[in-house]
């Protein structure tokens, strides 16, 4: 089988221009390639770049805001809190500007009452041969030399020596004392002594005024004040240990040891108080000084006769128990149960006998034992007083009235338990 070879294609003469080059074949061949559907080109995005830089700028600006946040904010609330700081300064500038005449007198005021009641203060103390002990403080209440101050502060003192306001030292002398209300008198023998003036406490209201002068901790001629928080603190109130004979201002005046038997004194520089108790070993905002009323009454009678005399029963008075008070038809908080009676005492010689109430003594009425003791302490010694009593006889309840001729009472009778 003979094989026609193919025609050779004429050659092209180099002379004749419409024939094509020989790099035409590479051409056709590009073009071939590129024109395939997925191999064609386009043109780029004009905006993607620029999307892309804006798109990593949105990144960054959160990111900033989340890291700079808490930063920001707190300079923020800062800038606000120091707003409202500068305000109320200016604020309190200017008032304080318009209160200053107003300040400036009641500064004056203190300074005053520091000054007039200075001189008459007066620091207790025992020498010691490793120094001093058992410091307190005192009032010169009289010029002839009698000091009012604490009993717990010279009690089984002995070598007592006070020192004075203008620096003198001298001997004192325990002149009388009243375990009972806690109060003694001083005697010393000195000339040109500052003697304080009494106030009134029983004038006093809550919320008034008043300064406390003594030596704390030995610091003589230190003074503080403060308000007057309650009157009539008793045993019976539970939060001061006082024999039923006592009673207390409560102030929130700074008392420390040392200040015992100094003055508490009001507005005027005059005595309404002797500061005697804290809750607590050092101050914590509650202090208690025997008022004017009572400790005027103690110091005249310890400095006339150097003891004190005090109305005497011989009862026992005691809370009404509700089975008696529901026996004898009692309303609530009327009455006073008499516990146990001296049978040669003034109120056993006088009808009264045990498990009586007592509705009322003299002018009186009945109604808590403390107050119903010290009553009967405070009448006079020999006078008659009137006792309404409501008791049990045969069945029946009744009310008698008995007249009680009042006794003096024993001395050494300052027992817990004791009988009025």
């Amino acid at each position: 089988m003979s094989h026609t070879p193919p025609e050779e294609a004429p050659l092209a003469s180099s002379a004749d221009p419409a024939a094509p080059s020989a790099a035409e074949p590479v051409a056709d061949l590009d073009r071939q390639m590129f024109d395939k559907p997925n191999l064609q080109l386009r043109d780029p995005d004009p905006y993607a770049f620029a999307n892309r830089i804006w798109r990593l700028t949105l990144v960054f600006v959160v990111l900033s805001a989340v890291a700079a946040g808490p930063y920001l904010w707190g300079q923020f609330q800062y800038s606000g809190r120091y707003n409202t700081l500068i305000a109320e300064h200016d604020a309190a500038d200017e008032i304080l500007g318009d209160l200053r005449p107003r300040l400036e007198d009641f500064a004056l005021a203190s300074r005053m009452v520091a000054k007039k009641v200075g001189p008459s203060v007066v620091n207790i103390y025992r020498p010691h041969f490793r120094g001093t002990d058992g410091q307190g403080s005192g009032v010169i209440m009289d010029e002839e030399g009698y000091i009012l101050t604490n009993f717990h502060v010279v009690e089984d003192a002995k070598g007592l020596r006070v020192q004075l306001d203008d620096g003198r030292d001298v001997e004192a002398a325990v002149f009388g004392f009243d375990r009972a209300t806690d109060l003694a008198v001083l005697k010393i023998n000195a000339d040109n002594l500052v003697a304080a003036s009494w106030g009134d406490s029983d004038l006093l209201d809550l919320g008034d005024l008043v300064w406390a002068m003594g030596s704390p901790f030995g610091l003589s001629r230190s003074i503080t004040f403060g308000i007057v928080s309650a009157k009539h603190r008793s045993s019976s109130s539970g939060i001061v240990t006082a024999s039923v004979y006592q009673e207390y201002l409560q102030t929130d005046v700074a008392v420390n040891p040392g200040n015992s038997g100094g003055p508490l004194v009001d507005l005027e520089g005059r005595v309404v108080g002797i500061n005697t108790a804290i809750l607590g070993p050092t101050y914590q905002g509650v202090s208690f000084a025997i008022p004017s009323a009572l400790a005027r009454e103690k110091y005249e009678q310890l400095r006339d006769k150097g003891y004190i005399e005090r109305g005497y029963l011989g009862v026992q008075p005691s809370t009404v128990p509700e089975r008696v008070r529901r026996e004898l038809a009692l309303d609530q908080g009327k009455g006073v149960l008499i516990a146990d009676v001296v049978a040669d005492g003034p109120a056993g010689i006088a009808g009264i006998r045990r498990r009586d109430v007592i509705l009322r003594w003299n002018d009186h009425e009945a109604t808590d034992p403390t107050v119903l003791s010290r009553t009967i302490a405070n009448t006079e010694i020999g006078s008659t007083a009137t006792v309404l009593v409501k008791r049990k006889e045969r069945g029946e309840v009744v009310e008698k009235r008995l007249n009680v001729e009042v006794g003096l009472k024993p001395y050494a009778e300052e027992a817990p338990a004791q009988l009025d």
